[in-house]
């Protein structure tokens, strides 16, 4: 895959995990109401009873990936410190009073649109209280899932940014700029965004708020992912990791990418993860999400696996306007 001229090692965001109570609902919400692609169903690799829920554009490209861990019937979680508390979508312009009345026809939860860094923006949280925000980006020039049930013209583009909260803003500035290569771009009233390159997808806005730590479970982020080129690019990141003493996993094959994690000085799990192979490396493009996908290590205890898996399902013309 062709670098770009940035010669940053991280490219942007590659995807968000957070954490659910309800796969069907999740599937509602995400491929439904927000007319995201489901691009790939398997099971946390970790914990293989619970499924792995991928949303994204029509290829699931790195920048658009929104996935879930749903746990039926977990605890709601608490916003706070030493969390990614708003992951926002990029949206087109003049697609935001569409959004509104969607989003008012399906009875979600939102705010009024505001004005930040002079971005327009719609605050909403799903099912579980997860915030999401929807933001108007005129230079975006990535097609969003145009084969569902959102028209082209308002489709949303991928991820525009993710917003961390903290207690302090010093030693997360220092570690993402010292250690991701991200660079301040702008501040407004206490809040600060960095970014490798200015584009949409690659956008990190840090928050200090002394409000209280905040407490995971259903609705909340479990770790960000940073995009990086290939293996090797990968391993220099380590690398450096190790260099700075920070404790880094070794390279975890994740099957549609390859991962290391780590955690931030203010507590957010951090995760890079590279390019390739891709989420039509086990099955066509055509065909995403349509059944369920298991790691060559499971497929042994697919039976099993599914028995306790509760089936998921769309109705598109359910969700259209």
């Amino acid at each position: 895959m062709k670098k770009d001229n940035n010669s940053s090692k991280i490219l942007g965001l590659h995807h968000v995990t957070a954490l659910s109570s309800d796969a069907q609902k999740n599937v509602d919400f995400y491929a439904g109401i927000l007319g995201m692609r489901m691009v790939k169903k398997t099971v946390n690799f970790d914990a293989p009873d619970v499924y792995h829920l991928y949303y994204g554009d029509y290829l699931g490209s790195p920048g658009t990936l929104m996935t879930f861990f749903p746990y039926r019937g977990l605890e709601r979680g608490r916003k706070g410190t030493g969390q990614l508390t708003v992951t926002s979508f990029s949206i087109p312009e003049g697609s935001i009073d569409y959004w509104l009345k969607r989003l008012d026809k399906f009875g979600v939860s939102r705010s009024n649109h505001s004005k930040r860094f002079d971005e327009e923006f719609i605050y909403l949280e799903d099912d579980d209280g997860l915030g999401i925000e929807l933001i108007v980006c005129s230079d975006d020039e990535r097609e969003g899932f145009t084969r569902g049930n959102i028209p082209p013209e308002y489709a949303i583009r991928g991820f525009y940014g993710i917003t961390l909260c903290e207690q302090h803003f010093e030693r997360t500035e220092g570690f993402i700029t010292g250690l991701l290569d991200h660079k301040p771009v702008q501040e407004e009233n206490g809040r600060r965004r960095y970014s490798p390159n200015g584009k949409p997808g690659a956008l990190v806005d840090v928050v200090a708020d002394g409000s209280g730590t905040g407490r995971q479970g259903s609705g909340s982020v479990h770790h960000v992912a940073f995009a990086t080129h290939d293996d090797a690019s990968q391993l220099e990141i380590r690398e450096k990791l190790i260099e700075m003493r920070v404790h880094v996993t070794p390279v975890i094959d994740r099957q549609y990418f390859h991962s290391i994690y780590f955690r931030e000085p203010g507590g957010v799990l951090f995760e890079v993860a590279t390019l390739p192979p891709g989420m039509d490396i086990d099955e066509d493009a055509a065909r995403l999400g349509e059944s369920l996908k298991l790691a060559p290590w499971h497929e042994s205890k697919r039976e099993q696996i599914e028995k306790n898996l509760e089936p998921v399902s769309l109705d598109i013309d359910k969700f259209r306007d």
